[in-house]
């Protein structure tokens, strides 16, 4: 399922219009997006969390000339799956 997908079904659900869907979709995506920049963690309840984490430097492999490259520490955003999510999936 992509973005479109799911516009289409929650419109379809809902009785929204798909402009009004996309809308509040994007404006969601938005707030969880400055949230995790910020370093803010995004709780919703029985879905999952989203949160920020460090990931160390490490060293790597360049593919083409096989040389040992150091790969600097970076922040990533991670999701954690919620009981009711797990148990939906199961």
């Amino acid at each position: 399922m992509n973005k479109t997908d799911l516009i289409n079904n929650i419109a379809a659900k809902s009785g929204m219009t798909k402009k009004d869907v996309e809308t509040v979709l994007n404006g969601l995506l938005g707030e969880i997006t400055e949230a995790l920049a910020k370093g803010e963690k995004v709780q919703l309840i029985g879905f999952g969390t989203f949160e920020t984490r460090n990931r160390s430097s490490r060293v790597g492999r360049n593919p083409q000339t096989g040389k040992s490259i150091t790969i600097p520490a970076t922040k990533v955003p991670a999701f954690k799956a919620g009981n009711k999510l797990k148990e939906a999936v199961k």
